[in-house]
């Protein structure tokens, strides 16, 4: 049985999808590959492979030890992508940006969850063959649609109103995920209904902390914060959503979207190049804050293009489901095994 050991503090910040996308490998693991593969995590034994999800410096010492067998790096950001997510001062920033190069490059193979990523590890200097792209994915046990009945139904368990039209974001509070776009698309349209489900995960040290908790702390009346909300729960956020929307200008595959995805929830997004390469045509695309309010208007007096951006998220949720990744981590798996 191949030997894996799990390197991951991906779990001890909430509200993260670093932290969703690995409990969502961890679960495939156990349920679909337990008699393939004997995992463990944060074990110092000898093993055929060490899969590496966070960049910790305790982590990094750990791969100049023996034993540690084929060295994976899971790729889930690079230095430009923390631009407007954490405010880290120089010469600290410069350091840490370093560092997480250095970290990549001793690994063996790379996994990235987006290909637009690969040239940019190329310029770092890692090699073209060392790096490959297996996107995320959600489960459909804990991502799944529910009927219209059942849709009314969780806005009155939550609080929220059942004839309004609900736009639904979610993610940490910081600048890079749009939310000044989602605020003020809330205070130009009192009519609808917006929620954002997310936090502070990295407290004050959030690039735009301050402005961000004044708006936080006395929102628009149409607007409403609930906080990090626990992962078992998120599936009713959506759900409960007519629309789903993440204004961010910078991501790699946001877990958030596939989430939307499985359950069927119609989703519109600012039009970034790295989604072109993944999921072109699965989501309502908006280049900017004009657009994103005209398509808002547009979807909320128009059920015939919502109705087709729903059949598009479950389309898309086929194509990233447990099932399909499933074959593609034990093909991957085995392979860097063979490769030792």
């Amino acid at each position: 049985m191949l030997k894996i050991n799990m390197f991951s503090a991906a779990d001890s910040v909430k509200g993260q999808g670093v932290g969703s996308a690995y409990n969502e490998l961890m679960n495939l693991l156990k349920t679909h590959l337990n008699q393939e593969f004997d995992v463990s995590v944060n074990r110092y034994r000898r093993v055929d492979i060490t899969h590496y999800h966070t960049i910790n410096f305790s982590y990094y010492l750990s791969t100049f030890l023996p034993h540690r067998g084929r060295k994976i790096g899971y790729v889930h950001f690079l230095p430009e992508t923390l631009e407007g997510s954490l405010k880290i001062p120089q010469p600290f920033r410069s350091i840490f940006y370093a560092y997480v190069l250095a970290f990549y490059r001793r690994m063996d193979h790379i996994v990235v969850v987006n290909p637009t990523f690969i040239p940019k590890l190329v310029a770092a200097g890692i090699l073209a063959e060392r790096v490959t792209y297996i996107p995320n994915f959600v489960s459909r046990d804990e991502f799944y649609p529910v009927t219209v009945e059942q849709k009314q139904a969780l806005r009155q368990q939550y609080g929220y109103a059942t004839d309004r039209f609900t736009i639904l974001g979610i993610g940490q509070i910081q600048e890079r995920k749009g939310l000044f776009d989602f605020i003020k698309l809330a205070r130009n349209n009192p009519s609808y209904q917006f929620i954002w489900a997310g936090g502070f995960s990295f407290g004050r040290m959030t690039d735009g902390y301050a402005e961000l908790k004044k708006v936080v702390d006395n929102p628009p009346a149409n607007l409403s914060f609930p906080g990090i909300v626990d992962r078992d729960k998120l599936v009713d956020y959506y759900n409960l959503a007519d629309l789903f929307l993440l204004p961010s200008f910078n991501e790699l595959f946001p877990m958030s979207v596939l989430e939307a995805f499985s359950t069927g929830t119609p989703v519109l997004l600012r039009d970034l190049d790295l989604y072109q390469a993944i999921i072109a045509g699965d989501y309502q695309p908006a280049k900017d804050y004009a657009e994103m309010d005209e398509q808002l208007h547009r979807l909320a007096a128009d059920p015939q293009a919502l109705a087709h951006w729903r059949q598009q998220s479950l389309a898309a949720a086929d194509r990233y489901s447990e099932e399909h990744l499933t074959q593609i981590w034990r093909e991957f798996y085995t392979q860097q095994a063979k490769e030792r």
